[in-house]
């Protein structure tokens, strides 16, 4: 059943930062928001306004609401919890960011799935961009054969004052995020145009003094290079999170017949296919460069966030929920990604030796890891637990402690 659909699903949202993106996209797709949830009751308070739906600051109430299904768009690390109540109470869930922060909330997310039968997925938004997509077309028609070697990049520098406008708080998840953990804008687009899954990974952590504390607020390392081993055998470079060099999102593909890539002058909407001479079959080009149309609802793609990644998540979740079954982006592929970049972080934290990815899927392959709590956040501090950066643990400079309780108190808000 497609989205035009006269069956309305109501749903509620949690976060009215992040979450205001699905808020006014639920509509295109025969969504109605219903319900909205956060702490910050200033901010909860004027979006329930603007958009004439309930508030509510505690999530108990919340899922004591009227829906059929639940956006989470809270903090990054914070979904798995959150999920798992809601499933267990017969909702629907869209998760964003990092379905899990460790493994243990991982085999804990994938049974709440199974135990409920309810639609799961795993809201990563960069693999629909027209450009994206259109790679995924090349790639599932044969058009460069096996993959072999791909590369995907996702950074995001930006000065100070910006960036303590997006994390508020010493403790904000921000600060903490070791550099692996924010892998899926880099790899989720690789493993949907390919159908490949991780089963390991290597990973080196990037210093960068500058941008990181004492100077700053952000504790954790900048920056990160991941190789992750697929199921094929091929190897994905995932590279980025918040250097300073330059702002990046690239994917390129080599198979074992060409080469396809996102290109230049913008990596969101161009694509290029290369192909050796020797390679060349009857019909393809040697190096071309376009801009692909997008396959369906380009209207609605172009207004949309994220490359009109933004729209597409709402349209697959609503559709997965209507036909009764899992997306795409389904709790194994969320907690793949999710695997990646926690046990990245513990290959850095040992200078890069490899770290198994397990099949979330396979409940035997998933069991050794069920009590594997391992965190680097600052809520779950204590022995065992892993530091953030390279460095340990580093507390901000004391003049740099002030300027940023002074810049917050100025958004409103106050630790």
């Amino acid at each position: 059943m497609g989205a035009t659909s006269n069956e309305v699903i109501r749903v509620g949202i949690i976060g009215v930062g992040r979450g205001m993106s699905f808020a006014h996209g639920c509509k295109h797709v025969g969504m109605e928001l219903v319900a909205l949830c956060d702490i910050w009751e200033e901010r909860l308070l004027a979006a329930g306004e603007q958009l004439g739906v309930a508030t509510y600051t505690d999530y108990e109430e919340f899922l004591g609401h009227d829906m059929d299904a639940v956006i989470l768009a809270n903090y990054f690390h914070q979904h798995a919890p959150f999920a798992i109540k809601a499933l267990d109470r017969g909702f629907h869930v869209m998760s964003e960011t990092m379905a899990c922060k460790t493994m243990g909330e991982g085999v804990a997310l994938c049974e709440a799935v199974e135990h409920s039968g309810r639609i799961y997925m795993f809201a990563e938004n960069y693999p629909f961009s027209v450009a994206n997509q259109e790679l995924r077309r090349l790639y599932q028609a044969g058009e460069i054969g096996e993959v072999r070697y791909a590369e995907g990049e996702y950074n995001h520098p930006g000065e100070e004052q910006w960036r303590l406008s997006i994390s508020p708080g010493f403790n904000h998840w921000r600060n903490w995020l070791p550099p692996t953990y924010y892998c899926s804008h880099a790899l989720a687009p690789l493993m949907c145009i390919t159908d490949r899954m991780p089963v390991s990974v290597n990973a080196l952590s990037i210093i960068e003094e500058a941008t990181q504390t004492p100077r700053n607020t952000k504790v954790s390392d900048v920056g990160s290079v991941i190789l992750a081993r697929m199921d094929n055998g091929a190897v994905f470079r995932i590279w980025g999170l918040m250097m300073s060099s330059i702002s990046r999102v690239r994917y390129e593909l080599h198979g074992e017949r060409g080469l396809i890539a996102t290109a230049e002058p913008n990596h969101w909407a161009n694509v290029r296919i290369f192909h050796e001479p020797w390679l060349l079959r009857e019909g393809q080009q040697q190096d071309v460069t376009y801009a692909p149309d997008w396959p369906a609802h380009g209207d609605l793609a172009e207004a949309a966030g994220h490359g009109g990644g933004d729209f597409w998540t709402n349209f697959h979740f609503a559709n997965a929920i209507r036909d009764g079954q899992q997306p795409y982006l389904n709790v194994y592929r969320g907690t793949a990604m999710a695997a990646v970049g926690i046990q990245g972080w513990r290959s850095c934290l040992e200078e890069g030796r490899p770290m198994p990815v397990p099949d979330f899927s396979d409940p035997a392959a998933r069991a050794p890891y069920r009590d594997d709590h391992w965190s680097p956040f600052p809520e779950d501090a204590g022995p065992g637990q892993p530091p953030p950066s390279l460095r340990g643990i580093i507390p901000p400079a004391p003049e740099v402690a002030e300027r940023a309780r002074e810049y917050w108190a100025s958004l409103g808000y106050h630790e």
